[in-house]
């Protein structure tokens, strides 16, 4: 690993490896200046022998960024994984004088491949005494040096890039740079147990159940306590089952014990408070989410995916008949209304939000609600009542054909 001056330690042992070498290489080369400058100004003020080392590029090392350092965490940690970088450096070379009428350039050039050529791994001397305080190289990989082929297209990309003339020039990545993370590392503690009783991992062949359809009783558009749903899907069981019914509104899922359909399907009764005294309580009106859980005895629990459900409140009205005029409903609501529910009275076609709602202190009771309903004209209207966007069932299905239920409407006159 090393810290953040892994990039300039790269650049500045690879500029004093050149301009130690190349001259032992070519005599002629006694001369050399090695610089690090961009190739539009590389060239000012230098009228002798010159090689340019410019990096131009930095580019995420695909292999290592998401590699947890060797020796760094152990199975089971996690932290975060050093910054690898691959550095692109381009070498431009200059002979003497403005005129290069012994080709000088190409001597510079040819000196620089061959010394990186012979030098294809950065030796960890030469990286500590290139810049003080660097550490580069005690990391764990080596830093490698190797050519990269250019075509035509790719360096007149790049000299364009540069903005000035083209020189014959030779590309080179450096690789890998890995420059330490400073975000904190977490480290469990080891594990004493294997699950209860240190038992290990279980496993089992059977799959999970999978629910695709759910009815309501006689087509309605939600469910109402003391009403039957009907799950439909494939590996249903009543076996260890139980429907699980999850809400926002509530603290905790409901969970029911289903029951054996019809054609591999299964019957979920949802009981009301005269089937269970905690009904009102348990429930909330509003939105749900279904979902069948299996967990034979001494396994973990296989969970099925999730349908979406409404549960529609149940509501008495008062007065059912009144005046022409300004009106005052009373409703109760069952079961509660949470506190947060969005509620809303559907009078005839008009929307009206409450005036007041409350809940009384013994958890049996229903939610008491009050609306203010003013300029009714004389008729009758159907009342409905919308938690959190469940509409409660005005309709009578007790007869040959359905109707609107007496109890759900208020004739005024």
């Amino acid at each position: 690993m090393s810290n953040v001056l892994a990039i300039a330690a790269t650049t500045r042992t690879l500029r004093n490896l050149l301009l130690a070498q190349m001259p032992v290489l070519d005599a002629e080369l006694s001369d050399l200046e090695v610089t690090l400058q961009p190739p539009d100004v590389a060239r000012k003020g230098v009228s002798k022998a010159q090689l340019n080392l410019f990096l131009y590029q930095v580019v995420a090392n695909a292999a290592w960024r998401n590699l947890d350092m060797p020796g760094q965490v152990h199975a089971g940690e996690s932290a975060p994984p050093s910054l690898a970088l691959n550095l692109h450096y381009v070498i431009t070379a200059w002979g003497r004088g403005e005129n290069d009428n012994d080709a000088i350039s190409h001597r510079v050039l040819a000196a620089a491949m061959s010394t990186l050529h012979d030098r294809g791994v950065l030796d960890g001397n030469d990286i500590r005494n290139a810049l003080p305080g660097n550490d580069l190289a005690g990391q764990f990989e080596r830093v490698r040096i190797t050519p990269l082929p250019q075509g035509v297209d790719e360096l007149s990309k790049l000299w364009t890039a540069f903005q000035t003339n083209y020189r014959t020039s030779a590309v080179y990545e450096a690789a890998v740079v890995l420059i330490d993370s400073q975000a904190a590392v977490r480290a469990p503690l080891p594990v004493l147990r294997r699950g209860p009783q240190d038992r290990g991992v279980i496993a089992t062949a059977s799959a999970a159940a999978a629910l695709d359809t759910l009815s309501y009783p006689r087509a309605q558009a939600a469910v109402r306590l003391g009403e039957d749903l009907v799950l439909g899907g494939r590996q249903l069981t009543t076996n260890h089952a139980l429907a699980r019914f999850s809400s926002l509104r509530l603290d905790a899922p409901v969970e029911i014990a289903p029951l054996a359909g019809d054609d591999a399907s299964l019957r979920v009764h949802l009981a009301n408070t005269a089937e269970d005294a905690d009904a009102a309580s348990r429930w909330a009106p509003g939105i749900y989410t279904v979902a069948l859980q299996v967990q034979p005895p001494g396994l973990p629990p296989l969970l099925s995916n999730e349908l979406p459900l409404a549960l529609a409140p149940v509501i008495t009205l008062s007065p059912l008949a009144a005046p022409a005029g300004d009106l005052t409903l009373n409703l109760t609501c069952m079961p509660r209304i949470r506190h947060g529910q969005r509620v809303f009275l559907l009078f005839g076609d008009r929307l009206l939000v409450p005036q007041s709602i409350g809940n009384p202190a013994d958890q049996h009771q229903p939610s008491a609600l009050v609306f203010h309903v003013p300029g009714v004209a004389a008729g009758t209207y159907v009342v409905r009542l919308r938690v959190d966007g469940a509409d409660s069932i005005p309709v009578d299905f007790s007869g040959s054909v359905p109707a609107f239920a007496a109890n759900q409407q208020v004739a005024v006159t």
